[in-house]
């Protein structure tokens, strides 16, 4: 049995006013030469197929047309709804799609038998039993009780995603008993403990429930996960794994590899996972130094460029003198080459390291908890008030996102 597993493709992404289209239109078309040059039986796309809850109507057609497009290959296609998607939005086409042998399932079913898929191999035959499980939202899991603190809802959620994996595992047992020796694949949406994750990751935090314990997974033969942008495994599990995003999201994850995974699985278990290195549709590069440096070091980034695909640049400028037309000069620096200046910062010398932050950071790469603590540092506050404010804090905001 041949998989490919997939995530994060946030179809429909501006990056900086930029948009992805025609990277994405790239990608899925070389998803599909993958599949047919790797006879592929099943492609698991694992969560956060939109950027948005209400993408645009472009990233939409991408999204049919590449369903359409994967059903003349003949391989199965299961999109699991991650925590950019909407559920209602990914219901819409749900039945539509089956029609074309593609399973959508956007968020917790009503049903636990509608998420145990199984999944056959080209000539019809049963291949592998899926426990189909896309991003879990609390309000899917878990009864809102008047006085629980963050920590406690945070070990409820815990418990309870460890319960819908073990309950959906043991359905797979005992179809699996039915249909004779298959393995068992599981799909995720969430942080595990260790992941290594990248600025553009939205944290997915209830409660104190930051990442999901990798020893809470059922014994599945193979996990696929989304979520965190950059491929890795997990805990040093070969069978537990984040494919990462498949375009670089953000300027921090420049010089990652991305990739696609190509699982082989038989009767007897894991065979074989085969890291498929996705080409770089658009270029992306960091340059930081002085006025000086830069004017040798930008021709050097740019050379990754050509005229129709110019490099987007992050520019760090790094002077000790306030220059108040930082921009214009690092455009003109980049004045005939292949290059696209998308964001320009300025890197102060010899100040304090909270100062030096607050003048690299942005806000949209800032968390919430990460806002509210520079606002916290610029008060002078006594030990006990500032622990009593960061409590609180910590409460409105798990409220917050357990509505959203």
């Amino acid at each position: 049995m041949r998989i490919l597993h997939t995530s994060d493709w946030h179809l429909g992404q501006h990056f900086m006013g930029k948009t992805r289209l025609d990277e994405h239109a790239a990608f899925l078309d070389w998803l599909v030469q993958q599949v047919e040059q790797h006879r592929v039986d099943a492609v698991l796309v694992a969560g956060d197929i939109f950027d948005t809850g209400t993408p645009p109507s472009y990233a939409r057609e991408l999204y049919h047309n590449f369903v359409v497009t994967m059903s003349r290959t003949g391989a199965s296609l299961v999109l699991l709804g991650g925590n950019h998607d909407s559920v209602a939005m990914l219901n819409e086409s749900r039945a539509l799609l089956q029609a074309l042998h593609v399973s959508v399932i956007p968020g917790r079913l009503a049903e636990p038998e509608q998420q145990l898929i199984t999944l056959h191999h080209s000539d019809g035959a049963p291949g592998a039993l899926l426990c189909a499980i896309p991003f879990l939202r609390p309000r899917d899991l878990l009864e809102s009780r008047a006085g629980d603190s963050a920590d406690d809802k945070g070990r409820a959620l815990q418990q309870a995603i460890a319960d819908h994996y073990q309950a959906l595992f043991e359905r797979a047992r005992a179809r699996r008993a039915e249909l004779g020796e298959l393995p068992i694949i599981a799909t995720g949406h969430l942080t595990t403990v260790g992941a290594s994750s990248s600025d553009s990751v939205r944290d997915i935090y209830i409660g104190t429930l930051e990442a999901f314990p990798a020893s809470a997974f059922p014994p599945a033969d193979y996990i696929a996960l989304g979520h965190i942008h950059r491929p890795q495994k997990v805990g040093g599990n070969e069978h537990i794994r984040y494919s990462g995003s498949p375009l670089a999201l953000g300027f921090d994850e420049t010089g990652q590899q991305k990739q696609i995974l190509l699982v082989e699985l038989n009767a007897f278990g894991l065979q074989t996972v085969t890291p498929l290195p996705v080409p770089v549709f658009q270029p992306l590069a960091r340059v930081k130094g002085s006025l000086q440096a830069l004017a040798a070091a930008l021709p050097e980034a740019a050379a990754a460029g050509t005229p129709t695909r110019p490099v987007w640049l992050e520019v760090t400028v790094t002077e000790e003198d306030y220059l108040s037309d930082l921009q214009p000069r690092v455009q003109a620096l980049c004045e005939g080459l292949n290059a696209e200046v998308l964001l320009v910062r300025r890197e102060r010398q010899g100040r304090s390291a909270a100062l030096l932050a607050e003048q690299k950071e942005t806000l949209s790469e800032l968390t919430p908890e990460q806002v509210f603590e520079r606002r916290l540092a610029m008060e002078e506050l006594a030990e006990g008030d500032e622990r009593e404010l960061d409590r609180l804090y910590a409460q409105v905001l798990a409220s917050l996102r357990e509505q959203a």
